[in-house]
């Protein structure tokens, strides 16, 4: 049983900045990357970001370029998200899961993910 655990959601206002991680216990497992998907009320759950242990790639939406900074650490199975210039539209459910595959296109899609954690809840009011 391999459990991730998000934590560092809450109630922002728009600008503000939050940070949430991310991390593994239970039986220790292996993974090629880690990534954050969200998810709307009402919406689909889309991928955010992913960073890849080897090489230390990340990978964004292009609605969180320029704000969003993934960053983790694969000995401690332990991946953080930092959100700066906060928006409304980023509001949702954040989720964080691992991956053993490693190809840029299976990275942004959520069936090739292996591990998901409970979600934590971001709220961006205006």
């Amino acid at each position: 049983q391999v459990d991730l655990v998000e934590s560092g959601g809450g109630l922002v206002q728009a600008g503000d900045s939050l940070r949430l991680s991310c991390s593994a216990s239970g039986r220790t497992f292996s993974s090629t990357a880690m990534g954050w998907f969200r998810q709307a009320p009402g919406k689909e759950r889309e991928f955010v970001a992913a960073i890849r242990w080897s090489g230390g790639g990340t990978y964004y939406v292009d609605s969180v370029k320029g704000r969003f900074t993934i960053s983790g650490d694969n000995a401690k199975s332990t991946v953080y998200l930092q959100m700066n210039s906060l928006k409304p539209g980023d509001t949702a459910v954040y989720y964080c899961a691992a991956t053993k595959v490693g190809s840029l296109y299976s990275l942004q899609v959520r069936r090739y993910y292996d591990y998901w954690g409970q979600g934590t809840q971001v709220t961006v009011s205006s």
